[in-house]
């Protein structure tokens, strides 16, 4: 029988394993939503619709639906079928991970055959949570050594990352709090300082993961007090690699949904960091979608006070809330984000001084021309908001 047309997603056609929902609402495979996003793209691919937050809501509903509906037999790909006794060949591979026999190559290519699995079939991936792949995964995974980390290592590092990422999305989160642990969260600091980059963009994909799910909130506010591994991802906002730094974003946002973590992101130079990504990015002409996802975060960041002293601090502080006002090559986010954060620096104890500097920068320019351009009624409405604090 066919898959039902409400299980498809609707960019891969393919049945959903992790469906996701975006704030128009509508729901996406996660790998697909994810590969739309990271292009750039700040729309809702069906509807078209400005997203004005990217954060993506796992479906726990529909994949509850999807799996009922494979429980009962209505789709004939066999790796549907729950509640069947595990392959035999799943098991092995397992096993191999387990094994103190086998060496850190042989796990490594064990690791891969897994990928390919979940490549090949999806839904085989319930069938390596229900084999507690997971929990041995994290244990293999997050282990405090006293040496650096041999090339070996890190390569077995990232293909776990990847598989757990996978197996986390299925609904997975529990394990994750395994990490609480004194040694295994001294590993995850360890990863940071010592990974490769593809190791650190998995990281803070991770991290990212943990911030955004309620079955992880003790362990998100652990990662919040932890000022060894903020600091960490906060170091990778000035690095030359726009993946890596990218992810960095999506981490920071992550982490500073929750209110307590902010004070800590901005004392391990949160903002300065997301400064300097914002003037690379208009350097580089890199897609206005993740300059505007810096500047919500920035944005987040400011609404602490130690958080406006660090952007006055910045020589290019002010200056680039200002330009990002309005520019032919932006967004509606960016201006919007930009106006706000204007807003949150132009009332309180800095006020006067950011006021000053804004207007020695250009804003009252860069306001009218906002005016004057095709944002939404909603943007204008604070950039007139805006004028009158710059004008009293």
């Amino acid at each position: 029988m066919s898959i039902p047309h409400l299980f498809r997603c609707p960019i891969s056609l393919e049945l959903f394993t992790d469906p996701v929902t975006l704030c128009t609402g509508q729901t996406y495979e996660r790998s697909s939503i994810e590969k739309w996003l990271s292009a750039g793209n700040l729309t809702c691919p069906v509807t078209m619709q400005r997203l004005h937050d990217p954060s993506l809501v796992p479906n726990h509903t529909l994949r509850h639906l999807i799996d009922q509906w494979a429980r009962m037999g209505l789709h004939l790909d066999p790796h549907c079928v729950h509640g069947t006794d595990p392959d035999p060949s799943l098991v092995l591979l397992r096993q191999n991970l387990e094994s103190d026999q086998m060496t850190i190559a042989s796990k490594i290519k064990t690791l891969k055959k897994v990928r390919a699995l979940f490549e090949e079939s999806p839904h085989i991936r319930s069938h390596f949570l229900q084999l507690g792949l997971l929990p041995l995964l994290l244990e293999l995974i997050f282990v405090k050594s006293e040496r650096r980390l041999s090339c070996d290592q890190l390569r077995f590092v990232e293909q776990g990352l990847a598989c757990v990422l996978d197996l986390s999305a299925l609904g997975g989160f529990e394990p994750l709090n395994m990490l609480k642990e004194g040694p295994r969260l001294a590993s995850f600091q360890d990863l940071f300082e010592q990974g490769n980059n593809p190791v650190k963009v998995l990281m803070c994909k991770l991290v990212e993961m943990i911030a955004l799910s309620s079955e992880t909130n003790h362990l998100c506010c652990i990662l919040g007090e932890s000022l060894e591994i903020l600091h960490e991802i906060t170091l990778l906002l000035h690095g030359d690699d726009e993946e890596v730094s990218s992810a960095a974003i999506m981490a920071i946002q992550g982490l500073s949904s929750s209110e307590p973590n902010r004070e800590n992101l901005v004392k391990e130079g949160a903002v300065e960091g997301i400064i300097e990504y914002i003037l690379r990015a208009e350097k580089e002409m890199r897609s206005s979608g993740w300059t505007a996802l810096a500047g919500s975060t920035l944005e987040r960041l400011l609404k602490v006070e130690e958080g406006k002293e660090a952007l006055l601090n910045h020589a290019q502080g002010v200056v680039t809330l200002v330009r990002n006002v309005f520019r032919v090559s932006s967004d509606q986010e960016s201006s919007e984000s930009a106006v706000n954060s204007l807003m949150i620096m132009c009332s309180g104890d800095y006020s006067s001084r950011a006021r000053d500097e804004a207007i020695d920068a250009g804003v009252l320019s860069q306001v009218l021309l906002l005016l004057q351009s095709q944002c939404s009624s909603r943007t204008k409405t604070k950039a007139r908001m805006l004028l009158h604090l710059l004008r009293s």
